[in-house]
């Protein structure tokens, strides 16, 4: 899915993920895999073999078929893509190779730049897919010059917080499918598990609503996904402060000045946080609606109607726009068995939808009324 349908033969991947998210476990599963009908190498540069070969035990692994080759030097890496003709073939990491022909240390820019076009040249060649594996830095961007991101055809971002179980595989670029494309893997014992259902993840288990909680329908890449926002206005003292976490801060304070204008609802002496549960980011203006209703919920402290859902842009002149591919939206939530929803009027069915109750709407006003007459 992320990939846009697989690996393609000359196709070089660049995966990036902070230290312990399971970059290593993801790519010593899928070669694992992949090695029953296919060639497939195992270039490792940061564990020797044994280490690897543990890792495959303890994960239960099948890989019999798999070819491992531990190696940080370039030139030996060549040549062995070239006497074994891999059909796949993963380098753990590109930080960690160096070439002889430079005196640079390994990981710096000079080096990591020079191997990588080796890499990518072999494999433009020869028609092996190469999958790179990418440090990144403290701030979250993959480590090493830019061009690295330039030179490959697909850079994926493997996120998630640690202290949870789920990960996220992210499509930034791909040449070959589409991006923003996620793929949602569970970390077990026996390594990590495709989740087929993510919108379990990201909603909580109320027993019964509450106030400040609004599930929004978010795309990300062709996938719906239900995510729950939550929001928490609390009396502020003379400078009263805007936290998101997962959601942009910039546009909440714009959101919040919306509410006030053309919703009456003033927030001016609050602080206000918002949140988006399980660890998931949102950056699409499709969730402006949610955190609305949200933020109004937990202010009044009147919960939103069970089965609840919202999505919509909101604009600064107090208008509600339409948000893209909607009928595919509220199909997932009619699926999950949630029963109203508050939506854009651009984006309201021309059939009805068995189950869900739709209120269309133009302008945050109405949204608000619509919400009160629910109640």
């Amino acid at each position: 899915r992320v990939l846009g349908g697989g690996l393609v033969p000359g196709g070089v991947v660049l995966i990036g993920g902070d230290p312990g998210i399971g970059k290593s476990t993801l790519l010593l599963q899928a070669l694992a895999l992949l090695s029953g009908h296919l060639k497939a190498l195992y270039v490792s540069g940061e564990e020797s073999a044994e280490q690897v070969a543990l890792r495959a035990s303890r994960l239960q692994l099948d890989a019999h078929g798999l070819q491992l080759l531990p190696e940080i030097n370039l030139e030996r890496i060549l040549g062995a893509l070239r006497d074994v003709k891999p059909d796949v073939a993963v380098v753990d990491s590109i930080q960690t190779v160096y070439s002889e022909t430079l005196s640079s240390a390994p990981g710096s820019v000079a080096q990591v730049r020079e191997c990588a076009a080796h890499l990518t040249r072999i494999a433009k060649a020869t028609g092996i897919a190469v999958v790179l594996v990418g440090h990144v830095t403290k701030e979250g961007a993959l480590a090493g010059p830019r061009v690295l991101e330039h030179m490959v055809d697909t850079v994926l971002y493997f996120e998630g917080d640690t202290h949870s179980s789920y990960r996220l595989v992210r499509a930034i670029k791909n040449r070959f499918g589409a991006v923003n494309e996620i793929g949602v893997f569970a970390m077990t014992e026996k390594g990590l598990k495709g989740v087929a259902n993510p919108s379990a993840i990201f909603l909580s288990q109320h027993a019964e609503p509450v106030p400040g909680s609004c599930v929004l329908v978010t795309l990300e890449g062709t996938r719906p996904m239900l995510v729950e926002i939550q929001a928490l206005v609390d009396g502020g003292g003379p400078s009263p402060r805007r936290l998101s976490v997962g959601l942009e801060r910039d546009r909440l304070a714009m959101l919040l000045a919306v509410l006030h204008r053309h919703a009456g609802v003033a927030c001016a002496d609050q602080d206000v946080f918002v949140n988006a549960v399980g660890g998931v980011r949102i950056s699409e203006p499709a969730a402006d609606l949610a955190v609305m209703l949200a933020i109004t919920s937990s202010l009044r402290g009147r919960a939103l109607p069970k089965g609840f859902i919202a999505f919509g842009e909101v604009g600064l002149a107090g208008e509600v726009r339409p948000a893209p591919r909607g009928q595919e939206r509220l199909k997932e939530a009619a699926k999950l068995g949630f029963t109203v929803a508050v939506v854009p009027k651009a984006n309201a069915p021309k059939k009805p939808i068995p189950g869900l109750q739709i209120h269309p709407v133009e302008r945050v006003d109405e949204a608000m009324d619509a919400v009160r007459g629910l109640g």
